[in-house]
């Protein structure tokens, strides 16, 4: 009786294995053939039965069930998730390089899926399949600081900033490499795409002088990007502090200090800004949108006489600003506004009828100050159309017939093109 018994558990068992067996062979013979989709069909039924398998049946079923899931350029979440979880199980058997080479895919997959993403708009998707790419790969801290970009783009601030101060704890910096070598012919540095490709034209002497150029951190664009959260969350003196903590770090960070300024520009402490804008200046003195951003909070505080100052820099430094050309313009016709007052005033005696003729000329010579920096914001930037409105008034304000007639021309044409 004893001995029917054993033969019945050793056949239940000999069953068992073979079904086993059965289930994962046809799993394995599914995906040989690409047919991912009817290897995941076939997960549970093998799935129920690992309980029962040896060691050796189970890793081989769970390197399955990862292939299974990871397929070939599979975006479905779901599916990577479970491939993950599969390959990281793996880790420390003999298909361990196997799970290290499943595990690299799977985060690929998620990056390809990022971009995709990113191309369609789709940022809080981006963000999170590039924050499980970091969860991965712990060590490619920029998966991290993509996410974060992906976060402030799709404007989920809260996201971004929990990302942020994970980056700032690891002291992430984001310096990019750059692979430089002169051009023999051409005496001009030139950026190669790898190391390699720069080597190889080193190698055949069309280049000499082989550098690699270390990138500016990001640290500065970090701490602005936490402030600046802060400050939309209405918590000014988190952002402040969080900006001190980077000057810490970096005390002659140019970058910093300008993100400090924008801050206080943000938050209209003007003082402040001036305060800080003054170092940057003196760091970089030949910079026209810091002169002209000056400016700007110059005008705020109505400090006009200074703002002309800071914007006629800014031309100086780039004949081409024509933001700058146009505020200039903006403060000269600022003066028109008290004239037009004085000669709304006036009564109809004859002492005020010189007086308003008197105005009328002061107010065509304040028109006629400002037009040289009209024409010249427009000469920079022809699709201006404020400017151009603004020279088409003037001109018809001057009686030159001729010019406000080409100027509604172009107006007309610029409103059509938009």
């Amino acid at each position: 009786m004893k001995s029917k018994l054993f033969l019945a558990i050793a056949l239940a068992a000999t069953s068992m294995a073979f079904a086993q067996k059965k289930e994962v062979k046809a799993i394995e013979k599914a995906i040989k053939s690409g047919s991912y989709t009817e290897a995941k069909s076939l997960l549970g039924a093998a799935e129920a039965l690992t309980a029962d398998m040896d060691e050796k049946t189970k890793e081989k079923f769970m390197l399955l069930k990862a292939q299974a899931y990871l397929g070939v350029d599979n975006q479905n979440p779901a599916d990577l998730e479970k491939a993950a979880t599969a390959f990281a199980d793996l880790k420390d058997t003999k298909y361990t390089s196997e799970a290290d080479a499943g595990l690299a895919n799977v985060t690929n997959a998620y990056i390809n899926g990022a971009v995709a993403d990113q191309n369609k708009e789709d940022y809080a998707s981006a963000a999170t399949k590039l924050e499980k790419a970091y969860n991965l790969s712990k060590k490619d801290t920029v998966y991290l600081y993509f996410a974060a970009s992906n976060a402030i783009n799709g404007k989920d601030y809260d996201t971004a900033l929990g990302y942020y101060e994970q980056l700032k704890d690891l002291g992430f910096q984001g310096r990019e490499v750059s692979y430089v070598a002169t051009n023999v012919e051409t005496s001009e540095v030139e950026n190669f795409p790898s190391k390699q490709e720069r080597d190889l034209q080193v190698l055949a002497k069309t280049h000499v002088k082989p550098e690699e150029q270390l990138g500016d951190s990001k640290s500065a664009e970090i701490a602005k990007n936490i402030a600046l959260i802060y400050i939309s969350k209405d918590e000014n003196e988190k952002a402040l502090a969080a900006m001190a903590d980077a000057r810490k770090e970096n005390p002659d960070d140019i970058l910093l200090l300008r993100s400090e300024a924008d801050i206080y520009l943000k938050m209209k402490k003007m003082d402040k800004y001036q305060e800080v804008i003054a170092k940057v200046l003196e760091k970089d003195p030949n910079n026209p949108e810091l002169l002209y951003n000056l400016g700007v909070s110059s005008d705020q505080q109505g400090n006009k006489e200074k703002a002309k100052e800071y914007y006629m820099k800014a031309v100086e430094l780039d004949p081409t600003y024509a933001a700058a050309y146009n505020n200039i313009a903006v403060l000269i016709l600022s003066d028109e506004r008290a004239i037009v007052d004085e000669m709304n005033s006036l009564g109809t005696s004859k002492a005020d009828y010189d007086k308003y003729d008197a105005l009328k000329l002061k107010r065509q010579g304040v028109y006629k100050s400002a037009v040289p920096y009209l024409e010249k914001a427009l000469a920079a930037k022809p699709d201006y159309l404020d400017v151009a409105r603004s020279l088409y008034g003037i001109y018809e304000q001057l009686g030159e017939t001729s010019k406000a007639d080409a100027m509604k021309a172009n107006i007309e044409k610029l409103e059509g093109g938009n």
